[in-house]
């Protein structure tokens, strides 16, 4: 599922909001860290939903949000962990300059490797790569 966000705010201060479900915000100093936290408390909500026994509310698409001046509209796409899931381990062989890469851009972001290979596919989910 695809949640429709409203992102505002300014460079070191930006907030997103989920207009489909009240309560559910999150910051960030970049636009990079707001998403990710923004997808990291979907994913909370959708927990904390199912726990509850309660059906998570359904997504309005992009058309139908109305934004407000100065907000970028945008979506996050609510990728589904099982908390109840032990974690998988993948063994893979990667091209030095991807491995460079990816190792560069986790220090740039202060994420571990495995988060933010975990963020990339949420990001590569999200514009339907």
């Amino acid at each position: 599922m695809r949640y429709t966000a409203l992102i505002d705010g300014e460079r070191g201060a930006y907030g997103i909001v989920f207009p489909d479900i009240e309560g559910i915000a999150a910051m960030g100093e970049t636009l990079d860290e707001v998403i990710l936290n923004g997808a990291a408390v979907l994913q909370d909500y959708a927990i904390e939903m199912e726990r509850d026994g309660q059906e998570l509310v359904p997504p309005s698409t992009l058309e139908e949000v109305e934004v407000p001046e100065g907000c970028a509209l945008t979506s996050i796409v609510l990728v589904r962990s099982a908390p109840d899931k032990p974690s998988v381990r993948l063994n893979i062989t990667l091209g030095a300059g991807v491995a460079e890469f990816i190792d560069s851009e986790s220090k740039r972001r202060g994420m571990s490797r495995k988060n933010y290979l975990e963020w990339m596919v949420r990001q590569t989910a999200q514009v339907g790569g």
